[in-house]
């Protein structure tokens, strides 16, 4: 795998550097402003100085402005602290190519690895400031390195726990599968499995404390990694609209206040719309968790290039959902035909859950890519597997599996597609609401 790894992964970068030496001029969008506000500004001033007791950050965890503001300190422009991400993103390669080997074996595993590196949204990520790239490339090697514990490897276990606190200290959302994630190393006979499990989550868990540490020695209060899953589920389930949640929020004094209220309020939200509340939110968040769009286009809609023509709106968005939806098909294909083992039955678990914290908070394009690359292998599998042709190798049971998925991401992706259709547009819309 070493030479075919190695040369997706140069060609992946390549493509990098070219978008961002290419790309037409563009200004910050959404929270892009907040992040580079923090690495360029507040971090590195004399104020702070990088230190984690003087940083008044809680809503958000603290790995992605660490990364930014030490890569702009070190290169002095955002321009290299872009390079910087461009090449960090190009990590996530053979980490999803080994993983599919591990996984599916040689050829899904390099077909897998070319997904993610020319795939036109993470390639667009990759030189823009978002947390998705550094989030990512922690979360999908520390799969990695899962797979390698699974197989007997018990120091894997360990790194696989310190990349996955990484990734929790850049984006919250794993924080609540690591036990399902320990318990599925641990679940072998014998104790080995026990024991690489406990290493797992207890280097997880070390990683993790630190920040914990720091946050009750700022804030006097446990709070794991950040506050902002709070307010995403009060958001997310309230009667009302985002700008009313986000002006009542705003009216709380003091950012643990703020927090213990937004989670009493969605808690009550929850509780409110039962006992449909289950039924409302997949009507509602799939197809925004699903739909057919994603920030890049998105980033035009907002105008951050400035006024785009009608064709070249039309044709990025050729560029960005056609291989999204020539995916989808893929991975259905593969789920149908996977052996489910071990591993494959953790990754859609890890889709499932992911899906699923989504679907109770809120969903949107954007939240779904960390979870692609689950995505990518069983597409990889699906498109390499040979007897796939053949309609007699998958029993009924896997076709009605199949035409289940197929028809429940049809329903999530068909109403975006129709929108974009009938009404295309790619003008900054009038009144964009808080990222």
């Amino acid at each position: 795998m070493r030479r075919p790894l190695l040369l997706i992964a140069l060609a992946g970068l390549a493509l990098r550097l070219a978008f961002l030496a290419l790309e037409p001029a563009t200004s910050l969008a959404g929270d892009e402003h907040t992040w580079t506000t923090w690495g360029t500004e507040v971090l590195p001033s004399a104020e702070v100085a990088f230190s984690p007791l003087r940083f008044r950050l809680i809503f958000y965890p603290p790995a992605y402005p660490y990364f930014l503001g030490v890569a702009y300190t070190l290169l002095g422009s955002l321009t290299a602290a872009k390079a910087c991400q461009a090449f960090m993103s190009v990590a996530l390669v053979p980490a999803v190519g080994l993983l599919g080997f591990r996984v599916f074996g040689r050829a899904p595993g390099l077909a897998a690895a070319g997904a993610v590196a020319f795939y036109p949204e993470i390639i667009w990520f990759s030189v823009h400031f978002w947390s998705e790239t550094l989030f990512m490339v922690f979360l999908w090697w520390s799969f990695e390195r899962l797979a390698a514990a699974d197989g007997e490897r018990a120091w894997a276990a360990m790194s696989a726990g310190l990349l996955w606190g990484l990734a929790i200290l850049t984006r919250e959302t794993p924080l609540y599968f690591t036990p399902a994630a320990a318990l599925w190393l641990a679940w072998r006979r014998g104790g080995a499995g026990a024991r690489r499990g406990a290493a797992f989550l207890l280097v997880a868990a070390l990683t993790i404390a630190p920040w914990t540490l720091r946050n009750w020695a700022v804030y006097r209060a446990f709070v794991p990694v950040s506050t902002s899953g709070a307010l995403n589920l009060w958001q997310g389930n309230a009667r009302l609209t985002r700008q009313e949640v986000y002006d009542e929020y705003a009216a709380v004094h003091g950012r643990i206040a703020k927090y213990e209220y937004a989670r009493r309020k969605g808690i009550e939200a929850v509780r409110d719309r039962q006992p449909a509340w289950i039924l409302e939110k997949l009507r509602g968040e799939m197809p925004l968790f699903w739909e057919a769009d994603s920030l890049p286009l998105v980033h035009i809609k907002r105008g951050a290039y400035g006024d785009v023509p009608a064709w070249a709106g039309a044709v990025a968005a050729i560029v960005v959902l056609v291989p999204y939806v020539v995916v989808l098909g893929l991975f259905v294909r593969g789920v149908a035909a996977s052996p489910f083992g071990r591993a494959p039955v953790l990754l859609l678990l890890f889709l499932a859950y992911y899906n699923a914290i989504h679907v109770a908070t809120h969903g949107f394009a954007r939240y779904r890519l960390p979870a692609m690359p689950v995505v990518f292998l069983f597409a990889a599998w699906g498109a390499t597997w040979r007897r796939l042709a053949d309609r007699r190798a998958l029993g009924a049971g896997r076709r009605l599996l199949a035409l289940a998925l197929a028809l429940v991401l049809a329903a999530s992706v068909t109403p975006s597609l129709t929108t974009d259709w009938a009404e295309p547009s790619f003008r900054a819309p009038e009144e964009p609401g808080p990222d």
